[in-house]
């Protein structure tokens, strides 16, 4: 449970320094990833979904 909120803390912080930093470069972001279809988005969101799950796996063995 600790690691599950260690992560989830970790990717805030991270979210949250690229918008402190780069505030007008994360808006365009958002503003293009708007326009992007549906099926683009999942399939990104599956992909970063795999790396995570790969990334977690390669630290815990």
């Amino acid at each position: 449970m600790w690691d599950l909120l260690a992560a989830l803390g970790l990717a805030l912080v991270l979210e949250g320094v690229l918008y402190a930093l780069f505030p007008a470069a994360m808006r365009r972001f958002m503003a293009e990833a708007l326009k992007q279809p549906d099926s683009a988005i999942r399939i990104g969101a599956l992909v970063m979904l795999f790396i995570g799950v790969g990334i977690v796996w390669l630290a815990r063995s």
